[in-house]
């Protein structure tokens, strides 16, 4: 009905299964040194659901902008090789032509977004193309996407996951075979994750889509994607059926992607269990996922309902210490400090005085209809030296708003907030930045010279800071960066974009940094090295205030976590008080990390907020349960 397929008729009967084939393709950028993609050879069925791994730079992007002719049509460059999908060669055929085949939702989705309002925009690519019933699509589109809004509301007044969902809702207007999905999660909150990954699911199972995602977070991969793609240094290394390719552990940590954590816990108890059991008179049993029931034969889960399950097996076979609390813990082993976490709000800190309060804060906007959106409505809420605070919440909670409000940039509509003693509604922003550093969600925006050195030094030399040089030298040693310092930025990979943007916040000596989502969009090893980072960053500053989704970070990093809801905080607490929450949780669209939510099925108390918090507590209860000889 959607579609003209004339031109596929003949190779789809000569080539069924294949949707996408790709037979040796090099692909070099103009003025780089090395190709980005090296000899890749893959093919993918047609009605897949395909995840595209790999370490930030190893090709992935690149490999995606071949199937709908952006490479080599748009981006110019040495390409050799075929790449063909749903039977056309994409060198013979353009952008235009192939995108009636292949939806593609971009990384940055919201720059996908180019007519004022909902309809037209979902409406655009088949306006576009000349449909009379354009408008039909659009309508369409947002049906099969979910999104619920009026369809005459603008863009602007969506949220970043009802955005995402109108992106999604323009790619699959057209009615493509294949659908591409560019970090599908990146700056949604867990929930609208969640829902992002049922929507392709139902594309997939109920509407026979073939689904690509480019996807660094394993746990999603693990419960929504049949097959993976790893790739690495431009090649296409293996593709797998996922419960095989996720235990892939040696070849995954060495192209810097981390499996589940259901699947790095069972593999460290696994390796603890095998190096005790050689000095202990223990049978240690033999559990892989066939004892579980499961259709394959392999050494650990992937899933949490796996890991559960797999776990509870485990607590029936090997010996454990009989506790009425479920999993035990040590008398030495203090949880919050192996994750290097303090707990805020206690009584050494109480008494300071605040380097942030805020007190009955609103904030709202007019939107065109002359209306007010209320986006902060009466909050109230102090920073004190030490502060480690994670602000979480939905997608539209107010998170960035309060924290532009802080940096003076904008205004409350009423009530008053101070930092440092300076009323922000009376100060200048560049007056407030000599105390309050806002590092933006996109590091690129932080760079304004040509190289790492002179970004880092600017604000230093603009204030004539005497010994800046020196300060400037140690803080590139700190970040890592000595070796980069001559390269520009904005041509850095994420990871060295966010230590660099990281950098030259520290380099303007604030009291407090503010941090708009620094891991967003980077693998899982990357991600870890930037919470190393964050964990320093209490020696530069007295109060670090991070705006995040990612709930790992959260978990290992904070001490304090304000939650928002609809412009109001409705928890300003400790990890053990949201987590253990799952009211709250719900109700503020967020998820606990896998290991925590794995712990609490199990009946650890206190929970684990750590892999290696759960598999140190469960390898110390095993071994001191085995000394005594106790056995369930």
């Amino acid at each position: 009905m959607y579609q003209d397929r004339t031109l596929l008729q003949e190779a789809e009967t000569a080539e069924p299964n294949w949707i996408v084939s790709i037979d040796n393709v090099t692909f070099t950028y103009p003025g780089a040194e090395a190709p980005v993609l090296n000899g890749v050879s893959l093919q993918i069925k047609r009605g897949d659901f395909v995840a595209v791994i790999g370490g930030n730079g190893s090709g992935k992007s690149t490999l995606c902008k071949t199937l709908n002719g952006l490479i080599p049509h748009y981006y110019v460059g040495d390409f050799e090789g075929s790449v063909r999908v749903n039977g056309l060669q994409t060198l013979e055929h353009d952008v235009a032509r192939l995108s009636r085949y292949v939806g593609y939702v971009y990384q940055d989705f919201e720059n996908q977004l180019i007519r004022p309002t909902v309809l037209d925009d979902a409406s655009f690519a088949p306006l576009n193309y000349g449909f009379e019933d354009y408008r039909a699509r659009g309508l369409r589109a947002l049906h099969l996407v979910d999104l619920t809004v009026d369809p005459k509301e603008f863009i602007w007044q969506l949220s970043g996951g009802q955005k995402h969902q109108l992106a999604l809702a323009g790619a699959i207007s057209l009615d493509p075979d294949i659908l591409i999905i560019d970090e599908p999660v990146a700056q949604l909150d867990p929930c609208h994750a969640r829902e992002i990954y049922d929507l392709l699911r139902s594309l997939n199972e109920q509407h026979g889509k073939t689904i690509i995602v480019i996807e660094h977070h394993t746990e999603f991969i693990a419960e929504y994607c049949r097959q993976v793609v790893l790739m690495d240094q431009g090649r296409a290394v293996w593709s797998k059926p996922v419960e095989e390719a996720l235990l892939e552990l040696e070849q995954l940590r060495s192209s810097h992607i981390y499996p589940p954590q259901v699947t790095q816990a069972a593999a460290e108890i696994a390796k603890a269990r095998e190096r005790n059991s050689a000095g202990m008179d223990v049978s240690w049993p033999s559990l892989g996922r066939a004892n579980l029931g499961l259709p394959h034969h392999a050494p650990y889960p992937i899933t949490l309902d796996e890991g559960a399950a797999y776990f509870q097996r485990l607590q029936q076979l090997e010996p454990q210490e009989e506790s009425g609390g479920g999993i035990g813990i040590t008398a030495d082993f203090d949880a919050d400090a192996d994750a290097g976490i303090t707990q805020a709000n206690t009584d050494d800190n109480t008494d300071t005085n605040p380097i942030i309060e805020a007190k009955h804060v609103r904030f709202s906007y007019r939107t065109v209809s002359r209306e007010r959106k209320m986006v902060l409505r009466d909050v109230s809420v102090t920073f004190r030296t030490g502060d480690l605070v994670a602000l979480v919440g939905n997608n539209g909670a107010g998170k960035s708003s309060f924290m532009r409000l802080i940096t003076g940039v904008t205004k409350p509509e009423s009530g008053r907030i101070v930092v440092k003693g300076m009323d922000t509604a009376a100060t200048t922003p560049e007056q407030l930045a000599n105390t309050v550093t806002y590092i933006y969600q996109n590091p690129e925006e932080m760079f304004i010279e040509d190289s790492i050195r002179k970004d880092v030094e600017f604000f230093l030399k603009a204030r004539r800071v005497e010994g800046y040089k020196e300060k400037v030298d140690a803080i590139l040693e700190s970040f890592g960066l000595t070796e980069l310092q001559h390269r520009d930025g904005r041509l850095l990979s994420g990871g060295q974009q966010r230590r660099a943007s990281l950098a030259i916040g520290v380099a303007m000596n604030p009291s407090v940094i503010l941090l708009d989502e620094p891991t967003a969009n980077l693998d899982i090893a990357t991600r870890k090295d930037i919470t190393r980072l964050l964990l320093q960053l209490n020696r530069h500053v007295e109060t670090v205030i991070v705006a995040t989704h990612d709930m790992q970070l959260v978990a290992e990093w904070a001490n304090r976590i304000i939650v928002m809801h609809q412009g109001d905080i409705i928890r300003d607490g400790t990890r053990e008080s949201v987590f253990g929450d799952a009211g709250l949780l719900e109700q503020a669209g967020l998820r606990a990390p896998q290991i925590l939510e794995l712990s609490r099925r199990l009946g650890m108390t206190p929970l684990s907020y750590t892999v290696d918090e759960f598999a140190q507590r469960w390898n110390e209860s095993r071994k001191e349960a085995a000394g005594h000889g106790v056995c369930s």
